[in-house]
């Protein structure tokens, strides 16, 4: 992303009881682990929603069934020192292959390298034990 620049997101929530799939990061210039759901930049003429599919099948090779619309969130931050701007399109969906909501961990691979992902339960996030971006979308799960 070049300084200045605005880039456009979707990213989906999956669902497991009081759980959801999120990726792993870690801000390699403070150390800072987060957690946010999967998904990537949307391409020029690319639906959100058909993000959603391509991302799912490019970082983990997985399916998904159900898909719809949450809600938007503009998200501004820091991250390895430098300032971000996103629009973030929320969806949430279901995975086809049952087999992933019993996996402890998946390894996923993205363009920066690969990094693992988890079904995290919102009470973590909720009381600070972990931290989930982008900011905001904790409240948006907790009014849908």
């Amino acid at each position: 992303m070049e300084p200045g620049e605005i880039r456009p997101v979707a990213i989906c929530v999956f669902r497991d009881g009081d759980k959801i799939y999120v990726g792993r990061y870690v801000d390699p210039s403070t150390g800072e682990t987060f957690f946010r759901p999967l998904g990537g930049a949307i391409c020029f003429g690319e639906r959100g929603c058909d993000c959603i599919i391509r991302e799912l099948r490019e970082e983990m090779g997985a399916e998904v069934k159900d898909l719809a619309f949450v809600g938007m969130l503009e998200n501004m931050f820091i991250y390895d020192a430098k300032p971000g701007h996103e629009i973030v399109l929320i969806y949430q969906a279901d995975f086809e292959d049952p087999e992933i909501y019993g996996a402890a961990s998946v390894l996923c691979r993205d363009d920066d390298g690969e990094f693992p992902a988890y079904w995290i339960p919102l009470a973590d996030f909720e009381t600070g034990r972990a931290v989930l971006y982008p900011e905001g979308l904790l409240d948006l799960l907790a009014s849908d």
